[in-house]
């Protein structure tokens, strides 16, 4: 498959944050280290930033102990698998108890028709009025018991109920967890995909339009290390605002990667969709930036957004190129721009590639 532009520096730049923490701290250069301070490099779990911060600020440095439970506890594969496995288990253990409450009221709806049908036999053969006495006080009896019994019943069948829909809630939110971006509350790259791969599908089946842009934030690396991390997941957390309020329903906002979203567009022509990108480029423009714990004004951001639409015969990689290739030459011209794939620079790129 082939790379977007822009997708190697972007990542080899978190690469080298990575080793130079591992640098500084002299630890060693094992793939567990990595990935740790790869995602560490990339911000993408807030959480994951605090602990390591608050550890580095607490102890000066990480040991294997440390590093090992991050990684235990922010990235192992299977911990996610893990909390859903828990919660099904719940569920079917949920279910099994309403299996047996279920079978024991038949049981006992069983027991309760022999003693009526018994009851009836005797009342044929019954000819005196203490005879007759008995066998309806008998009767009474297991009425009553009957009855008891299904208001237990019916109390621990409300009381599963709520149980599993409960339980069916945390289901849920562990998917949506699973499919967020947690700093931004966005979709995250692996909902992204799959939506786009989707949306791609629908608009070759419908014949519709369907449009991509993609959207990063100019000189964002010197603004974190002008600033600090804190003050960066502010400025993301603002970006992100201003994609989600200028978009439809039915659009997608994702954080792509690092300081770059994306947003796909169903249904949208590509003159549409670069009135929506420019929309966002002023909505960011606009902003002020304040660093919250001076009080300390830090002027304001701008954004670069490239835009494509779906051609006939599309994939997924190669609708993200041209709006990849789209956003990298908004950069090239200047930054805090909107470039289509019909703009001069883009026919005349393909002009020369030809």
């Amino acid at each position: 498959m082939q790379v977007p532009p822009g997708e190697h520096e972007r990542t080899m730049a978190f690469a080298e944050i990575a080793l130079g923490q591992i640098r500084a701290l002299r630890q060693p250069a094992t793939p567990r280290n990595f990935e740790v301070w790869y995602h560490y490099a990339t911000g993408y779990n807030p959480a994951l930033n605090q602990f390591i911060n608050e550890t580095l600020a607490r102890a000066g440095t990480l040991g294997e102990a440390e590093i090992n439970e991050i990684y235990e506890a922010y990235l192992s594969p299977g911990r996610m698998t893990e909390r859903i496995d828990r919660v099904n288990l719940q569920v079917m253990d949920e279910m099994d108890q309403v299996m047996a409450m279920i079978n024991a009221a038949v049981g006992s709806s069983s027991t309760y028709s022999d003693s009526l049908a018994d009851a009836s036999q005797q009342l044929v053969r019954t000819q005196t009025p203490e005879g007759l006495r008995i066998i309806v006080e008998s009767l009474v009896q297991d009425t009553r018991e009957m009855r008891e019994t299904n208001l237990t019943l019916e109390a621990s069948l409300t009381a599963s109920k709520q149980e599993i829909s409960l339980l069916q809630e945390n289901l849920e939110a562990v998917r949506t967890e699973s499919l967020t971006d947690p700093l931004t509350s966005l979709a995250n790259r692996k909902y992204f995909d799959s939506a786009l791969i989707k949306a791609i599908n629908e608009s070759a089946a419908s014949g519709e339009p369907l449009s991509l842009m993609m959207t990063d934030i100019d000189h964002f690396k010197n603004f974190n290390d002008s600033y600090g991390h804190l003050t960066g997941d502010q400025v993301l957390r603002l970006v992100a605002m201003a994609l989600k309020h200028n978009v439809k329903g039915q659009d997608i906002v994702a954080r792509y990667g690092g300081e770059e979203f994306a947003v796909v567009l169903p249904n949208t022509v590509l003159r549409s969709a670069i009135t929506v990108a420019d929309h966002i480029r002023r909505a960011v423009m606009t902003k002020e930036l304040m660093k919250r714990s001076t009080g300390e004004h830090l002027g304001r951001i701008t954004v670069s957004v490239g835009v494509a639409v779906l051609h006939p015969g599309d994939t997924m990689s190669s609708l993200i190129e041209r709006a990849d290739g789209c956003l990298y030459a908004a950069k090239r011209a200047g930054r805090n721009r909107v470039i289509s794939e019909t703009d001069p620079e883009m026919v005349h790129a393909r002009q020369q590639v030809a």
